[in-house]
């Protein structure tokens, strides 16, 4: 048996994969076409969409208005032939009817008797002359005639020249081909059974439907023209404080921070967003002042040990007596230690400023500073440790480790014969205070001794002192754990006058 051909589909033809492509190529044209007729300013959108939304609105108002301008002059011609009808009905039933009927209201009447002849009619509505006219047909001979103008084709059957149906009143309603309305009713009185055809003019209500449509198809662009007009005032004028904004924060590099954008006095949203550039770039220029005093003061120190180390290497090679090498080499081993401990602290206070994160976990404090303090070598000055149980935070085990180390190195450096470490919980809060009997921090100073590369005094020297940033690091991680840290009033009659450093951290877990 031959082997069959593989069925091949339409999709699989060089054709149709060229017209999907020519499909595709049209659609991108017409894509890209679209987006660059819609308005690219904020100032145009808005324009552009009020203007939409006004002429939307506008142009469905103007259809209804017409349809209702329409259908109401239509019902009052209605009502007013009806209303004429309805007159010569009232008196035809009480005596016989003059040749000429006189009609204030304008309309044409025409009263035939039974054998169809014009029996009275207006002086418009006069024959000349005038044919016989047949009796008015049945209800249901009205519901199947077809035709128009029942006064047209003189001698043609009555039935086929009066469409229409009769209504809760007997009244046949009928339009004929001229623009006019119609409607008769049958009554019998002096002159016998006699039918009544009463016409009214539509030409009026096409007028004034002309007029009208002229009016608004006038007024409706003129005030579409007219309201996008004010939005465009408007909006630009609402958005030139944002465009002040835009161009001076464009001119604002980092080298001139101090500049500030204008504040509008609108009190409104734009107001509020340039003061909170403003405020963004105090913020800025106040960080901008920070790092240039950190590195300042950071190449300061780091200057230091590196130039007393190098006069100690000099010294050392100019002066080859091993005599003097284990004294030069124990003051260098000690700058380079200071200077180790120095880049160790720049490099935390970096990683603190980047807020990077770390991991945390659930700790007892009064177990893990127990063990801190436990783990001391001998100190200068004894401590007196009081941790209350249950103190339980959420943190990171290496930071908290080194603000309380901190906070001791600064009380033991500057004590005189008594430090204090007391852990308790207040509230919803754990609270480590290190006292000290030392000279103690005057009160304008407790927040300035929280700044880096800060030493108040001669006391705190650089050989007592540190550089300076053994608080500020304290501090700062006391707040990326949620937390604060302060200086406050010494109290308690034991120890009036030294240092009070008070860290507060959220407590986690349920209270003890």
């Amino acid at each position: 048996m031959a082997d069959r051909a593989p069925h091949q589909t339409p999709h699989q033809t060089p054709q149709h994969a060229l017209r999907r492509a020519l499909r595709r190529a049209l659609r991108r044209a017409l894509r890209r076409a679209l987006h660059r007729l819609v308005p690219r300013s904020v100032r145009a959108r808005a324009t552009f969409a009020a203007t939409a939304v006004v002429a939307l609105a506008l142009g469905g108002t103007a259809l209804a208005l017409l349809g209702v301008l329409q259908a109401n002059l239509t019902r009052d011609v209605r009502e007013s032939a009806v209303r004429q009808v309805d007159e010569v009905a009232a008196v035809a039933v009480r005596q016989h009817l003059p040749p000429v009927i006189s009609n204030p209201d304008g309309g044409s009447l025409r009263v035939f008797d039974a054998e169809g002849n014009l029996i009275s009619a207006t002086l418009d509505a006069l024959p000349r002359p005038l044919p016989p006219v047949p009796l008015p047909p049945s209800v249901p001979d009205l519901e199947a005639a077809v035709g128009a103008d029942p006064y047209a084709g003189a001698g043609a059957p009555f039935k086929r020249q009066l469409p229409g149906r009769f209504d809760e009143k007997g009244i046949v309603k009928l339009v004929d081909g001229s623009g006019r309305r119609v409607v008769s009713t049958s009554v019998s009185g002096p002159d016998g059974q006699v039918t009544i055809y009463a016409s009214v003019s539509l030409g009026p209500v096409d007028a004034a439907h002309r007029t009208a449509t002229a009016a608004l198809a006038v007024g409706l662009p003129l005030l579409v023209a007219l309201v996008a007009l004010v939005t465009w005032r408007v909006t630009g004028r609402a958005l030139r404080p944002v465009e002040a904004i835009r161009s001076e924060v464009a001119e604002i590099t980092g080298h001139d921070l101090h500049r500030r954008v204008p504040v509008p006095h609108t009190g409104d949203e734009v107001s509020r967003l340039a003061v909170t550039v403003n405020s963004t770039l105090d913020r800025l220029e106040d960080a901008g002042q920070r790092q240039r005093r950190f590195i300042a003061d950071a190449s300061h120190e780091l200057r230091s040990p590196i130039a007393v180390l190098r006069t100690q290497l000099e010294v050392a090679l100019a002066h080859p007596d091993p005599e003097l090498w284990p004294e030069l080499l124990a003051d260098a081993l000690q700058d380079t230690v200071r200077l180790q401990d120095l880049a160790a602290d720049l490099l935390l206070l970096a990683r603190l400023d980047a807020a990077d994160p770390v991991a945390t976990e659930l700790l007892d404090l009064d177990a893990l500073f127990a063990d801190v303090l436990d783990a001391r070598p001998a100190d200068r000055i004894p401590l007196r440790v009081e941790l209350a149980p249950g103190a339980r935070v959420l943190g990171n085990r290496t930071w908290l480790t080194r603000l309380l180390t901190n906070l001791v190195d600064n009380a033991q450096r500057y004590a005189d014969g008594l430090v204090e470490v007391q852990l308790a919980v207040v509230g919803g809060e754990v609270v480590l205070e290190v006292r000290d009997d030392g000279p103690g921090i005057p009160e304008p100073d407790r927040e300035r001794v929280f700044e880096r590369f800060t030493r108040l005094d001669d006391a705190r020297s650089r050989e007592l002192g540190g550089a300076g940033l053994g608080l500020a690091i304290a501090r700062d991680l006391a707040e990326h754990h949620g937390g604060t840290l302060a200086a406050e009033r010494p109290t308690g009659a034991e120890n009036p006058c030294g240092a009070r450093l008070v860290a507060r951290l959220p407590l986690a877990g349920p209270r003890p």
